[in-house]
């Protein structure tokens, strides 16, 4: 049997979501569904659910905890109006759901790099900091994206170590008094990227020394950098605060590609993990197909006890 006729056959015989049964999601959102109870608090994003929730957002955070999803994730959160973070917010209250992760703006992953040392640098990511303080408010949030930014290249290793230690230590000090905490993203987007594995990424927590600094292991960036991910990430596992997911390659939903995803999962449940994994991927097929098939390999992948 082919994969997608799988996927229809599975969705359409046993899933809290089907072809047939979304169709009419926008005229019954407000009735009961029976919502799938998941292992771990998976986050989907803005987007993700859109073909069948519509593109309001709140209609869209309401279908995620209507399928059983207990947290939700939004990288681009500072830039929408207050007015709207404010609702995601309310609407999270209201529906039991944690906020996960978004990203502190410094102006993008590559730019105003805190490697050079350079005080403008710093001076718009503490500004960014201080910015964030205000957004997590709204929303309930506790984690915050942070990427340094590019190397360095005409300063030593070691200086760009201590630049990035220094600022974060900065950052650190605006966090701390609220009980929030920003979480390094080492990526494997470029080789210009500073941040790019889970060794140094942990290095840089134990420098800073703060409840506010802690790493994001993102396990398709770490896949595709290092590999040997449950080995990995039992070696850092004291300064992991929040995971992100997808497979590879393709960056998509689990079971798309060579990531055993169920025994990540089952290592991430038993170490005690209560946090969020966000689900920071693209779907495999367009429209409703595409997002049955991605709530459908969630309910696969969690079926590891």
């Amino acid at each position: 049997m082919k994969r997608r006729d799988f996927i229809k056959n599975t969705a359409l015989s046993s899933g809290v979501i089907t072809l047939g049964g979304v169709v009419t999601y926008a005229s019954e959102k407000n009735k009961k569904t029976s919502a799938t109870t998941f292992n771990l608090k998976y986050a989907p994003h803005f987007g993700m659910f859109k073909q069948h929730a519509g593109e309001n957002l709140i209609d869209q955070l309401n279908f995620m905890a209507d399928q059983g999803f207990t947290a939700f994730e939004d990288n681009g959160l500072m830039s929408r109006d207050v007015a709207m973070q404010t609702s995601i917010g309310e609407t999270l209250a209201k529906r039991g759901m944690t906020m996960g992760v978004f990203v502190v703006d410094k102006g993008g992953n590559m730019a105003n790099t805190l490697a050079a040392g350079k005080q403008q640098h710093l001076d718009i990511f503490l500004d960014g900091c201080k910015r964030a303080v205000e957004v997590a408010k709204r929303v309930n949030a506790k984690w915050m994206t942070v990427v340094p930014g590019a190397f360095e290249r005409k300063l030593p290793i070691g200086v760009q170590d201590a630049n990035v230690i220094e600022a974060l230590k900065r950052a650190a000090e605006i966090f701390e008094p609220h009980g929030l905490v920003m979480v390094l993203e080492p990526l494997s987007d470029s080789p210009d990227l500073y941040l790019q594995n889970s060794d140094q990424t942990y290095m840089i927590c134990k420098a800073v020394d703060s409840p506010s600094c802690k790493i994001l292991f993102d396990i398709y960036h770490m896949q595709k950098t290092e590999g040997n991910l449950i080995h990995n990430m039992g070696l850092t596992w004291d300064e992991i605060a929040y995971i992100q997911i997808g497979d590879n390659p393709g960056r998509n939903e689990p079971t798309t590609g060579e990531i055993n995803y169920k025994n990540v999962f089952k290592f991430i449940y038993e170490k005690g993990f209560d946090g969020v994994l966000g689900m920071e991927h693209g779907n495999s097929m367009s429209g409703k197909e595409g997002e049955t098939a991605v709530i459908e390999a969630y309910k696969s992948v969690d079926r590891f006890l």
